[in-house]
């Protein structure tokens, strides 16, 4: 890896015109439906109410001075000591403005957002991905089930406040024939370790270094 010789003073700042003009007729196409639009990091982020979400997305993908007709993605933020903990943030693209949208909604655990797979098809994945590991709702979806976990998994992993080690391990017994489930035991074996480091000299002699130590 070779060291960079750009300047600090050689990097151009990010324009910002461009996206608070997009910023301006998103706020005139949306109307009251946008709460605010915020640029930071040369993107812009919409914000919106989560029942409005499917009246936001069609906005922004068929009004002419927008057209984010391309879908990205849907992804989920936790935050667990907010009242509505979670953002669903979705990402679009306009191939005509050459620029992308993020469009934020808050969320709780047990109100449903509406789906926008009629919107955008290629939603219908990514929403059950929010609902298998954030456990957000969405109303409307044609087949809202688990995605990525297994079956019958006990709870939504990328919470803040689920644990690391989940609550079952999974390991195949050899007396059943089959994977069984069980609780997570966390087992403590006593061993003997041996804190010295090899590159520091050792007392004994290390596996393979017999060899370095042959006489010519």
């Amino acid at each position: 890896m070779t060291e960079s010789n750009v300047s600090p003073h050689d990097v151009q700042p990010i324009d910002v015109g461009p996206l608070q003009a997009l910023a301006a007729q998103a706020a005139s196409a949306l109307g009251a439906k946008l709460q605010s639009a915020h640029v930071a990091f040369g993107e812009l982020t919409l914000k919106a109410a989560a029942e409005d979400i499917v009246d936001v997305l069609t906005v922004l993908r068929d009004d002419p001075a927008l057209r984010f007709v391309n879908f990205i993605d849907i992804c989920g933020v936790d935050w667990p000591a907010r009242e509505k903990r979670f953002d669903v943030v979705y990402h679009l693209l306009s191939p005509y403005k050459n620029t992308r949208v993020r469009v934020k909604v808050e969320a709780d655990d047990v109100t449903p957002v509406p789906s926008v797979t009629g919107v955008f098809p290629g939603a219908l994945w990514f929403e059950r991905e929010a609902y298998d590991l954030y456990g957000v709702l969405f109303s409307g979806h044609p087949d809202l089930r688990r995605l990525l976990t297994d079956y019958g998994f006990d709870g939504y992993p990328l919470r803040k406040d689920f644990p690391t080690t989940g609550f079952v391990e999974v390991r195949w017994d050899d007396e059943a024939k089959r994977v069984v489930y069980e609780p997570v035991r966390l087992n403590q074996e006593f061993r003997n370790f041996d804190f010295l480091s090899p590159w520091e000299g050792t007392d004994y002699v290390l596996p393979g270094d017999e060899k370095a130590k042959q006489p010519q």
